[in-house]
């Protein structure tokens, strides 16, 4: 009876144990068919081949259709990790001309990226010359797994515009996480308008289907390509730059620190942007772009760095106009209303320096000769107006906002990327710093562009355009028109400030009075009527040299400023140079004069030391 009970307990067991082997096999075979696709994607990589067909990308032109950027062919070298096992290592590396120690690296090296997938083709080398591509191509055959996919690289048909233009290079990870467009060994705008405007240069990728034999030979296009999609191209773009004047921009610009910028009045397109020091735009393509690009972000005087955009200085005098203009408009000053200046501002035993010139001044001469004394009233009038503003803090308020709304204190949204926004204080900024005790006296150098106010090129050269429209101005903008699409409507819509368009006309005769009898007579081109505006900005060194200024006065075509770091006095550099890209835009040619004085400022320059910004 006891062998019989045992008999029947280990059936039990075997059958037990039977029941768990079969359920284990079930649910193996469950996730290997349902649940895993492993073999999934080992037998599609070895049935299809799925060749990613690049889109060439869109060209870029100057705005006369000039052609900047263009494409050309190049390969590069990709692998499938899970077809490449079995090749003689050492043909290959013989044939790509590195050595076994440097392969096992790269292999390493392609295992180790985020998305990596040994059933799909992976990037092993990039952009390798025709020579390289012509000796590899021939024997191919041997190299199972290796393919070699054609792609495009850009070219520069100039070395003008580096800052604007930007440059293309490979995908980094934080670039494939962001876009699933992207995989590992795609390219993308770093910089500029290939940055800027990547998605309507790149297009869209194609895919073609191709058949293949259990010896991995290609057969055919899958269902003969029904499933194949073309590559869409890129959009063309056609810049607002002139080429001509940018040449002329940044030939101005040698030996020196600063930059230059132009824009039209009626359209906020950007005429020329330059930046000192530059670079050739050249370099930044190939197999060597990274290595240039080191030794760019390394050198002290950062010729990566776009001054035009990024750089944030004291606006100096050329601040004053905003000053004019907000006063008018708050009733703090009338265009007739004088104020004493005895070599400056001088009041409780503050003394704010100025150069010699008639006294007591009003609005239009004060604009003219640059007095600084006058706009030290002007503002300390303001923050002291008890029967206006209940406080101090109150009339600060009522100051930055007009600034704000003529474009300072914050990125007005150029088209490029990196822009800064510069500084305009408010209430709150003072009341940290001196414990709520300040008042106008205080912060009187705010009313001549120094102390805490800062702004980039770009941010003076719009002032110089919303004066130019007498109160609006349209947003800053490098690019012209893209084919087949159309620029974003916020380029488009005017922007008006918060005075008057009436208060604007004193603006004009002010710079215009500075150009005839004042501080930028320099800047007097014959047959047009130029208006301008000086600043000499106060700088821990040397003082920068600053000229912003439009014409024709009545019918706008150009605005510009001239940022020289160092400068000396704005109508040492700034002027001349302000006055030397009007006259190229406004005339399409310097005279023999002014040809002249392209040379002698060419060969000024600046010397600037150890320089460390």
């Amino acid at each position: 009876m006891s062998d019989e009970r045992n008999f029947v307990g280990r059936k039990f067991v075997l059958g037990g144990i039977a029941v768990v082997v079969i359920i284990i096999y079930l649910i193996r075979l469950f996730t290997l068919q349902l649940m895993s696709d492993d073999y999934k994607k080992n037998a599609d990589s070895n049935a299809f081949l799925k060749e990613i067909q690049y889109p060439s990308r869109g060209l870029i032109m100057d705005r006369q259709g000039r052609l900047m950027v263009y494409n050309e062919s190049s390969y590069n070298i990709m692998v499938v990790m899970n077809e490449q096992h079995g090749i003689d290592t050492l043909d290959f590396c013989e044939t790509m001309g590195m050595t076994k120690d440097e392969y096992i690296q790269r292999m390493l090296e392609i295992k180790a990226r985020p998305n990596y997938s040994r059933f799909t083709p992976q990037l092993f080398k990039s952009q390798i010359p025709a020579e390289e591509f012509s000796v590899l191509r021939e024997k191919l055959f041997r190299f199972n797994g290796f393919s070699i996919e054609k792609r495009s690289v850009r070219h520069y048909t100039t070395s003008l515009g580096a800052h604007v233009l930007g440059d293309v290079g490979e995908v980094n990870d934080k670039d494939i996480e962001e876009d699933d467009y992207y995989q590992s060994g795609d390219y993308i705008g770093k910089l500029g308008v290939e940055r800027s405007y990547e998605k309507q240069l790149r297009g869209e990728k194609g895919m073609r289907i191709m058949l293949r034999d259990v010896h991995g030979r290609i057969k055919g296009h899958y269902q003969d390509g029904k499933y194949d999609k073309a590559p869409v191209p890129g959009q063309d773009i056609t810049l607002s730059i002139d080429m001509d004047l940018q040449a002329l921009a940044e030939k101005l610009l040698e030996g020196k620190l600063g930059a230059i910028v132009a824009i039209e009045p009626a359209t906020g397109e950007v005429l020329c942007m330059a930046s000192s020091p530059t670079y050739d735009p050249r370099q930044m393509v190939g197999r060597d772009r990274g290595k240039n690009h080191r030794l760019l972000s390394q050198d002290p005087m950062k010729p990566l760095l776009n001054r035009a955009i990024m750089g944030t200085y004291p606006p100096g005098s050329t601040f004053k106009i905003t000053q004019a203009l907000l006063g008018l408009q708050e009733g703090i000053i009338t265009p007739d209303i004088s104020f004493p200046c005895s070599h400056g501002f001088n009041f409780r035993g503050l003394h704010l320096g100025c150069h010699g010139h008639a006294s007591p001044i009003n609005l239009v001469p004060a604009i003219g000769t640059s007095c600084n004394a006058y706009f030290c009233w002007n503002l300390y009038r303001m923050f002291s107006n008890r029967s206006k503003f209940a406080s101090v803090q109150d009339a600060m308020t009522c100051w930055k906002d007009h600034l704000v709304a003529m474009g300072f204190g914050y990125k007005l949204g150029i088209d490029l990327p990196g822009e800064r926004r510069g500084m305009i204080p408010n209430a709150k900024y003072y009341d940290d710093h001196y414990n709520k005790s300040w008042n106008a006296l205080t912060v009187i150098s705010i009313s001549i562009g120094q102390g805490e106010v800062t702004a980039t090129p770009l941010q003076i050269a719009n002032l110089a355009a919303t004066v130019a429209n007498r109160g609006h101005y349209y947003i800053p903008h490098v690019v012209h028109s893209i084919k087949g699409g159309q620029l974003d409507s916020v380029y488009l819509t005017p922007r008006r400030t918060n005075v008057d368009r009436r208060w604007y006309d004193y603006a004009v005769a002010g710079m215009r009075r500075a150009v005839l009898s004042g501080t930028c007579r320099a800047a007097n081109i014959p047959g047009i009527e130029v208006c301008g505006k000086t600043g000499t900005a106060q700088n821990r060194g040397h003082d920068h040299s600053a000229f912003m200024g439009f014409a024709p006065m009545n019918d706008p075509k150009i605005a510009v400023v001239a940022y020289i770091e160092n400068g000396g006095f704005g109508a040492v550099y700034g002027v001349p140079i302000g006055a030397l890209i009007m006259e190229q835009y406004l005339n399409g040619k310097l005279s023999p004069e002014s040809e002249k004085k392209l040379e002698t400022l060419r060969n000024k320059h600046i010397t600037y030391g150890d320089y460390v910004r």
